[in-house]
């Protein structure tokens, strides 16, 4: 989460059709921290799935009890296969989303 994302490569693979996610979460205030390195072991490996053109985690400047999810999908079909994947359901659903006191999403097809 602290390196740049913008390099040729990601930007590349921004173009065509997709799936785009946006995601907002807000930890429970004690819990912050612990979701931030969570976060940091989920990030490599949602970025290394198959269908994964983009996927980015930023936390707020201002309530580090806030992140940000950009997430762009090949299709629907990644994005399922990414909610099914084994390192989602153990980071995310299982270790992560109990430390929430908030959590919303949208999803949104690219013009």
């Amino acid at each position: 989460m602290n390196e740049p994302a913008t390099n040729q490569h990601a930007i590349h693979q921004v173009t065509g059709s997709g799936l785009l996610v946006v995601a907002q979460w807000e930890a429970k205030a004690e819990e912050a921290d612990r979701v931030a390195e969570i976060l940091r072991r989920f990030l490599p490996q949602a970025q290394r799935e198959p269908g994964v053109k983009l996927f980015l985690i930023s936390r707020a400047k201002d309530n580090p009890a806030q992140f940000l999810f950009y997430e762009l999908f090949r299709d629907e079909a990644a994005f399922k296969a990414h909610q099914e994947s084994a390192h989602f359901r153990s980071y995310i659903a299982e270790q992560a989303l109990p430390l929430l006191a908030r959590r919303e999403r949208a999803q949104y097809a690219l013009l």
